[in-house]
């Protein structure tokens, strides 16, 4: 049998799902016509569907029409639910727009018809509610004509009528009109397939009127689609079921599916498990579904909506998105990083939801469409998780730009790591998102390598450098890159790409845009001055009016920020005769950029998730490398200019087809250490960021500590305390009332100490032995061995793992005994998770960072940390194991106790001497 796809859309309120119930009641795939005002239609298969009414989730039936067996997709009306409508126009092969005979084109009406063109679907349009009062045929038949399409043409009108007007929408008709005088049902296949014209049926969907005339056009003027031999697949939605397995739902565009077939999944394989054959609630269970099928299978998990499987290419990014950002307020004694990971499930359902943390605020936002969106989440949330949260208040969502060409360079080369990317950044046509190439030949970097670098850049939502918002309507085109034959692996391509893109933002003249609505405002004559006024206080733009009878017709459009409550007012003064119908326009200059920038505030160097510099190897240790001096490091020649900035760029590896590391000059620190030219350049980096360095004078009380002080000059380098084992070298950035000092430790300050794991283990020997043999064994030993230190320091003492490159890894921190042990979730290093944490607790607690990576040390100094080396952490340790093999060599042995068995030697030998007599005769001959 035949199939065929066919999705019903329309604004809210036009009728849309009732006009699917009598068209699954006339096929007799229902025996029952239920109704939306009942709450018992069929294809409302949730509750808060039948509650409120109205349409939340595209929902699947299936009917026979003839010898074509028809899936129909019932999609939301509302505008807050567009961008599930949207993902569901991406598997349709016909569609089916229900106007209101009521209301006529509706703003949002004229937005689907714009998605329908974008993505190319022929579409059939009835024109429902014809049976109420005051419906105007020919009113509505020219109002569609205006506002929709000239193609709009009404299929049940006089048939010389019909013929004329069908002629006038193509050449090929017209030529087989005037010599036949009529035109042939191929040829109307052919036109509404390629949207030459658009069949227009008028009808009552509440009384079953024109439905049948509808089914019968559709039957008639449909051309069933053709499915190649080749598998191929696309996902247009994520859901749960009751028992809450995975859903994923595609649409099988070639060949065929099976189950326990292997699917590519990314670089993934997964097995599919069950196909379902869902209409309405109720589903069936195949064996294997062919092309044309849509269904939902249970197995995969890395699937998303939009992807494409097999041959089927990724869908393009989404025309509708949120304009508003809000935070979730969650209830009192509610675990963040819990309801974080449920809000995900939510994310995948809806991914332009896009859950974000904000680090800096300590809170979860979320991007909605509108305020029924938000109600109905917060009752999904509730009902899934059982968690009662709050929305506050709506922020617009900002997005960027560049205005020229530049080029970012990405370098990564912390020990044992090596990548460096060269990006293009180029500005794009407004509207046309972000675009991926790559100009970089297979000699320069290899095709797997580039490959990587371009899924990177798609992976992630890139944030601008002006206000942290989205960056947008650009082109990236990776035009040079370098590997490490040994050391480099994927997540250092992570790392070199996401810095290469900041680092060209911070180089670039950037733009901040704004949303904008394209509105339509319908107000009585009288009142278009006001009107007029109004636009333009709110910085919109808008055409000549239009006189439509006592009323005027205003189009123009205007910032979302201004307008967004602008309806209210409308009704006001034209006391409700007034009509305003926005759709989002698109994203556009911000009028009132410094103002924005800064109310926000946003600081790109404060940003430890989106760095702006790299990070290059000297020594043996990383270094990090600020945004404006990472071209002079940079270890690739530059394919725009034709020039090497630095060939070798001091780095300590041997990388594929670099030419030989530069000469270094080499000095002595005032402690005797040996430095080179970077630590000199790296010295005087945090000089400028922190201050010049001041010691306190041998006369001036407390500990030696190192001060930086803004302004003042200090010839002498950091050096350690003597103060023990991590007390010294505590550089500090500006803290406390006066800046620039570093605030002296307070006594009874709670203590914290910070282990960096795999650091550790590498640097001690017999560590790094066991690891040969055993990561497992070698990580628990250290972890037995902490727990003992712990038990006699009395620290808060924590050990951070890295877990980035574990695919899917969320992160945990578990209790062992009595320390924390923390793995990174995927995508995050150790070094970040201790630089974040020592940012936010630095100066609040007495904490000690214990680690030998010296980019790590770097940017830990700064935060008022203490540091402590892999070195001074083992001296420390066994100095604690021979004190407490001393106070436990002290203890009373088993046996007999006697009086001064215990006691210290100089006490027991003055004891001794006064039990002799010998102290009182001294004192006597004296």
């Amino acid at each position: 049998m035949k199939k065929a796809v066919i999705g019903i859309l329309a604004h809210v309120d036009a009728g849309k799902t009732t006009l699917s119930e009598g068209i699954l009641y006339l096929t007799g795939s229902i025996r029952k016509l239920g109704r939306v005002d009942n709450r018992d239609a069929f294809l409302d298969t949730y509750a808060l569907e039948r509650a409120r009414g109205i349409t939340i989730f595209s929902k699947q039936a299936v009917f026979s029409l003839g010898d074509t067996e028809v899936t129909l997709l019932d999609t939301p009306g509302h505008v807050d639910f567009s961008a599930e409508m949207e993902r569901t126009l991406q598997v349709l092969d016909y569609a089916i727009l229900v106007v209101s005979g009521a209301d006529g084109v509706q703003g949002h009406t004229e937005t689907l018809w714009r998605l329908l063109k974008r993505y190319q679907i022929p579409t059939f349009l009835f024109i429902n509610k014809m049976d109420q009062n005051g419906t105007d045929r020919a009113g509505l038949m020219a109002d569609v004509k205006k506002r929709l399409d000239e193609s709009c043409v009404d299929f049940e009108a006089p048939r010389e009528e019909f013929l004329d007007e069908l002629a006038m929408c193509d050449e090929t008709a017209m030529e087989q009109y005037l010599e036949q005088e009529s035109v042939e049902t191929s040829e109307i296949q052919r036109m509404v397939a390629e949207r030459k014209v658009f069949p227009c049926y008028f009808g009552s969907a509440l009384k079953l009127e024109g439905v049948e005339k509808l089914l019968n056009g559709v039957r008639q003027w449909m051309r069933n689609p053709d499915y190649p031999d080749a598998f191929g697949a696309k996902v247009f939605k994520i859901s749960r079921d009751e028992q809450g397995s995975r859903l994923t739902h595609l649409k099988i565009t070639g060949g065929s599916l099976r189950v326990k077939e292997m699917l590519s999944v990314g670089e993934t394989e997964e097995k599919v498990n069950q196909i379902r054959i869902y209409s309405g609630a109720k589903y069936e269970l195949v064996n294997e579904a062919a092309g044309g099928t849509v269904c939902a299978v249970t197995g995969p998990m890395q699937t998303h909506p939009g992807q494409g499987l097999g041959v089927e290419q990724e869908s393009e990014l989404p025309l509708l998105e949120p304009v508003l950002t809000y935070q979730i307020i969650l209830p009192e004694g509610c675990d963040v990083h819990t309801m974080l990971r449920n809000l995900r499930q939510l994310e995948e359902e809806e991914p332009q939801l896009h859950i974000v943390w904000d680090e800096s605020l300590s809170e979860i936002q979320a991007q909605v469409m509108g305020e029924v969106q938000i109600e109905i989440l917060k009752s999904l949330i509730a009902e899934r998780f059982g968690v009662e949260v709050e929305f506050g208040t709506g922020n617009i969502v900002y997005k960027e730009t560049i205005l020229e060409p530049v080029e970012g360079v990405g370098h990564f080369e912390p020990l044992r790591h090596y990548a460096e990317v060269h990006l293009l950044l180029e500005p794009a046509e407004p509207g046309s998102g972000l675009q991926f190439a790559s100009a970089c030949s297979e000699d320069v970097l290899d095709r797997n390598w580039q490959r990587l670098i371009l899924t990177h850049l798609e992976e992630k939502r890139h944030r601008g450098v002006l206000a942290g918002g989205e960056i947008t309507d650009m082109k990236i085109t990776l035009i040079a890159g370098r590997a490490h034959q040994k050391h480099t692996e994927g997540g250092d391509f992570r790392q070199s790409t996401y810095r290469a893109v900041r680092q060209g933002l911070r180089e670039a003249k950037c733009r901040l845009l704004e949303p904008y609505y394209a509105f339509r405002l319908e107000v009585p004559t009288e009142h278009v001055g006001h009107a007029m006024a109004d636009i333009e206080r709110m910085q919109g733009t808008f055409d000549a009016p239009v006189p439509e009878g006592d009323m005027t017709l205003l189009t123009g459009s205007a910032p979302v920020v201004t307008m967004r409550d602008y309806q209210k007012e409308v009704i006001a003064y034209t006391r409700g005769r007034g009509r305003l119908t926005c759709s989002l326009k698109g994203y556009e200059p911000c009028h009132n950029e410094e103002a924005v920038l800064e109310q926000i505030g946003y600081d790109p160097e404060a940003d430890p998730d989106n760095p702006t510099g790299s990070v290059f190897c000297a020594h043996g240790a990383g270094f990090v490398v600020p945004w404006y001096e990472v071209k002079n490091y940079m270890h690739v020649e530059s394919p725009l200019t034709g020039k090497q900035e630095n060939s070798g760029g001091g780095s300590d590896m041997d990388v594929a087809g670099t030419a030989g590391g530069r000469s270094r000059s080499v000095g002595t620190a005032a402690d005797g250490r040996s430095f080179g030219a970077e630590d000199k350049e790296l010295e005087a980096i945090f000089t400028r960021t922190y201050g010049e360095v001041r010691r306190r004078l041998p006369n001036e009380s407390g500990p030696r500590q190192v001060v930086y002080e803004p302004g003042k000059t200090q010839e002498s380098r950091g050096r350690r305390s003597s103060a023990g084992p991590g007390a010294g070298g505590a550089f500090a950035g500006p803290t406390g009332p006066k800046p620039g000092y570093l605030k002296p430790q307070q006594e009874g300050m709670e203590e914290y100490l910070l282990v960096d794991g795999y650091n550790i283990l590498y640097a001690w020997e017999e560590m790094r032995e066991l690891m040969k043999v055993t990561v497992d064994g070698a990580r628990h030993s250290l972890m037995d061995i902490l727990c003992n230190y712990q038990g006699y320091k009395k620290c808060h003492l924590i050990v951070v793992f890295d877990a980035y490159k574990v695919p899917g890894g969320v992160g945990s921190v578990q209790d062992y005994h009595n320390i924390h042990v923390v793995y990174t979730k995927e995508a995050e290093t150790a070094d970040q998770y201790i630089e974040k944490f020592a940012h936010q607790m630095g100066r609040k607690y007495r904490v000690t960072v214990a680690t030998s990576d010296g980019l790590e040390q770097l940017i830990i100094r700064g935060q008022g940390c203490i540091l402590m080396s892999a070195s001074d952490l083992k001296e420390d340790i066994m100095r604690v194991g021979r004190q407490i093999e001393e106070e436990h060599g002290r203890l009373p042995k088993p046996g007999k106790n006697y009086l001064f068995a215990n006691v210290e030697k100089e006490l027991a030998d003055y004891l001794e001497a006064v039990r002799l007599g010998q102290i009182g005769t001294e004192q006597e001959n004296k």
